[in-house]
């Protein structure tokens, strides 16, 4: 757990390495698996959540939350908005992960996983446009896949199973 404190001027200093840091350095830490905390340099109120709210809303990322979505927001309240971020940002955040992660993990499974992303949309059209190569045209529109649902644990630990079975016979295959 490395300890920031945070000075009334906004600077961070990261007491282990003994410096000040930026919050991009901060960030780079924490995204290669640091934990931190964050207090005030005079009170030891803790501002690790504040910090980290602020890092990701004046990051690069910022740009990416609409307008409109941040005024509606603002006008829902605090119970509100908590409840908004505490269940369903949550959720999603959660759920974008466990596809992500298993997305990942059928990639050495898929022929077609380490295609270029060009490449492939030139053969979904040939595939769904007759034969034709429309790469001028719109990209093909495709719904977005179904939200998966939730695995239980059982569910999770047979599936684990079949797949180290099936690893195991693609294995002996391959020899």
């Amino acid at each position: 757990m490395i300890l920031v404190k945070k000075y009334p001027n906004r600077r961070l200093y990261d007491t282990d390495a003994s410096r000040y840091l930026t919050h991009d350095e901060l960030a780079a830490k924490i995204r290669r698996g640091s934990d931190v905390r964050v207090v005030d340099a005079k009170t030891n109120e803790d501002l690790t959540q504040a910090t980290l709210t602020q890092m990701i809303l004046e990051g690069p990322s910022a740009h990416l939350l609409p307008v409109p979505l941040l005024t509606q927001l603002v006008r829902m309240g605090d119970d509100a908005l908590a409840e908004f971020f505490g269940r369903y940002v949550g959720l999603a955040l959660e759920l974008y992960v466990h596809a992500k992660q298993g997305a990942q993990s059928a990639s050495s499974w898929n022929p077609l996983a380490q295609v270029p992303l060009s490449m492939g949309q030139t053969l979904a059209r040939m595939w769904l446009g007759g034969g034709q190569d429309t790469s001028a045209q719109a990209p093909i529109a495709t719904p977005p896949p179904p939200a998966p649902a939730a695995a239980t644990p059982s569910e999770l630990a047979a599936l684990r199973k079949e797949l180290d079975a099936l690893k195991k016979k693609v294995g002996r295959k391959r020899r």
